[in-house]
């Protein structure tokens, strides 16, 4: 097996855009473990809360961040086999240009599921801010009825 420079800089030019999707995806779940976070911390001040007085707001909203936090550790999940698979990709570039085993239905297999992977990512991260988006839209409107309505102003 004799590897030339030129061999070496032709795969590496090859493995460049899945490279750069590895970066997507690395940045990707950075905003959902991030996401993860703020949710795993809002659900422990609800629990505390709920701990000394048992509220109907407070129970409505933990299930709800259940909720969401199901979806984000789906997210996170389907981000992480999408990173892996393109990282399978990079090293099956470099051992079927270097070893010359045919390697091009692997790789491209590789590389649909990855996009797979991608897509129910960003599905599953759209349902849960839909469903964030939501939760804030009702509470939005129960505070607006809780109010004292305002007498209108006479002239």
């Amino acid at each position: 097996m004799n590897i030339q420079i030129s061999d070496i800089g032709h795969v590496i030019q090859l493995a460049i855009a899945p490279v750069f999707l590895l970066t997507g995806v690395a940045t990707k779940l950075t905003v959902l473990t991030n996401r993860l976070a703020r949710i795993i911390d809002r659900t422990r001040v609800l629990e505390d809360r709920l701990r000394l007085r048992s509220s109907a707001e407070d129970t409505s909203e933990l299930e709800t961040l259940y909720v969401r936090a199901h979806l984000i550790n789906t997210a996170i999940t389907s981000s992480t086999a999408c990173g892996l698979m393109v990282c399978l990709v990079i090293a099956l570039l470099f051992l079927g240009d270097t070893t010359n085993i045919p390697l091009d239905q692997y790789i491209a297999g590789l590389f649909v599921c990855a996009m797979i992977g991608l897509i129910s990512s960003f599905v599953y991260f759209l349902r849960e801010i839909f469903i964030a988006s939501r939760f804030m839209r009702m509470q939005h409107m129960l505070s607006l009825q809780q109010q004292p309505r305002q007498p209108a102003p006479t002239e």
